[in-house]
């Protein structure tokens, strides 16, 4: 069997194949298998891959001997599930992925790469970067944005893991990544550091598209019920916005949502038809979990995830809207108009809020792990191909080109603009939805953020004093230096 394409892939579901075939159609022969071998034939022999430079192969040691060195393996599968054959000691925590590894280790030589394009969890992806180089292979993390189409015409890369790796994939990564730019000839892929850290971006991305996807949400539930507005006027309105500051792949198709009708029921919209349980899939929860690690407040991420857990207690949900009461009169709230104006400009804040969180994250956990992060070329990935694409971006790539080392967007001249000249239509659609009762917990917790991160004094001196007087946990002075500690319950006054 002759060793003639340029790289193989394991895991045909949806995004593999979609990937295989762009590899395809950028000149690149691809060997594809997949662990139900029927999967391989039936893929092979579709209309959409017959004629095009992919091999089938029905093992993973025929896939590796379709292979020309140095040998590129990428990996589309599942990372949970267990893997019960493998040797304890080299992967206690084994999972689908360590076993193909672990096969591949036997097949493959030093100098060959093995690639996880799934959304695995980056801890998992620093261990076997570690593992696999010292076999002397390298191991590429990569996380993989835009969903079945960005794969078939042009995701979002974000590739890490051994930097010996990037001169072997990068050609084939940028031929097939998205385009920005001018011309359009800017790939939405570069290296992004050692080891976990493409999978940590990867991770960050979908987090901030968490937030992204709630804030929306909570502009469509003001318009709807604060200012009335019926499907076709959401239409017009996020029209409307995706031709301004607001311009993303998110409002684009959120637009597109509202002009569906139902196949089953006439003259009525499909959106109105679905039930209100999110689901969630766990890199969301991943940031806020690691944000806490780090000490970084994070909020709009967890503020979204909470929120998709509250929509799917639906069946309590029912039961206390039926008991717990919200407020008794509806108030008076600004003309149509004028309110839709306001959300506008609440969403944008928010949403320079939740990417400043989002990059601040990014920044820490890149001093935790050692990765030589590039923050701006960070924000050029998700420019194009991936679910956050948006015009925003430019501004954010802008804001760390000017200064690599700025510690919060909200500092960077333009985003302090563009709060200063939002902020007093924010506070307002906050102050509407709570006088509604209706629930707007990313628009809120972004202004809180903005708040305590402006103030130069917080409440936390009360709490230190709590600290220290129950645990004894000391507190700092404003007025002097060292460590201090006061028997709080000898000094205190009386109760009358």
């Amino acid at each position: 069997m002759s060793a003639t394409c340029d790289i193989g892939l394991m895991g045909l579901a949806v995004m593999g194949r979609n990937l295989v075939l762009n590899m395809a159609d950028h000149g690149f022969r691809v060997a594809v298998y997949n662990r139900t071998t029927s999967k391989v034939d039936d893929f092979v022999g579709s209309d959409e891959a017959r004629g095009k430079p992919i091999v089938a192969t029905h093992s993973l040691q025929q896939l590796v001997e379709q292979l020309r060195p140095p040998r590129r393996v990428m990996l589309m599968i599942q990372s949970g599930e267990a893997v019960p054959a493998l040797e304890e000691r080299l992967y206690p925590q084994a999972s689908a992925i360590d076993g193909v590894v672990q096969q591949l280790l036997e097949l493959l030589a030093p100098g060959d790469v093995i690639i996880d394009g799934g959304n695995t969890h980056f801890q998992d992806t620093e261990r076997r970067t570690r593992f696999v180089e010292r076999q002397g292979l390298w191991y590429v993390g990569t996380g993989v944005s835009g969903g079945e189409e960005g794969a078939r015409f042009g995701p979002s890369l974000m590739p890490g893991g051994s930097p010996a790796a990037w001169p072997q994939v990068q050609e084939i990564f940028q031929a097939i990544a998205a385009k920005v730019g001018p011309a359009d000839d800017v790939p939405c892929c570069q290296w992004v550091g050692a080891r976990g850290a493409g999978h940590y971006v990867k991770m960050v991305h979908n987090g901030i598209e968490y937030g992204d996807m709630q804030l929306i949400c909570e502009a469509y539930l003001m318009l709807r019920e604060a200012a009335g507005l019926t499907n076709p006027q959401l239409y017009d309105v996020f029209d409307d916005w995706n031709r301004g500051q607001l311009q993303s792949y998110l409002i684009e198709i959120s637009r597109d949502i509202f002009s569906v009708k139902d196949e089953l029921s006439a003259d009525e919209y499909l959106v109105d038809k679905i039930l209100d349980t999110a689901g969630a899939k766990g890199t969301g929860k991943w940031m806020s979990q690691l944000a806490l690690d780090l000490g970084v407040p994070s909020t709009l991420v967890t503020a979204a995830v909470y929120a998709r857990s509250i929509s799917a207690m639906k069946d309590q949900r029912l039961r206390a809207s039926r008991l717990l009461p919200g407020p008794d009169a509806r108030p008076a709230v600004a003309k149509r108009e004028v309110l839709v104006e306001q959300i506008r400009q609440a969403l944008y804040a928010s949403k320079i809020c939740s990417y400043a969180q989002g990059f601040v994250q990014l920044k820490e956990a890149a001093e935790q792990y050692d990765w030589s992060l590039n923050l701006g070329d960070v924000a050029l990935l998700w420019r194009g191909g991936c679910i956050i694409r948006a015009q925003f971006l430019d501004r954010i790539k802008e804001a760390f080109d000017e200064d690599p080392q700025l510690e919060n967007l909200l500092l960077h001249p333009y985003f302090q603009e563009a709060v200063r000249e939002g902020q007093d239509a924010w506070r307002q659609v906050v102050a509407t939805a709570s006088q509604l009762g209706l629930p707007v917990p990313a628009f809120s917790n972004a202004l809180a953020y903005y708040d305590s991160y402006r103030r130069e004094r917080l409440p936390a001196n009360l709490l230190q004093a709590q600290r220290d007087y129950f645990g004894a946990h000391t507190y700092r002075r404003t007025d002097r230096e060292g460590v201090f500690h006061t028997d709080w319950s000898s000094r205190r006054r009386q109760p009358e």
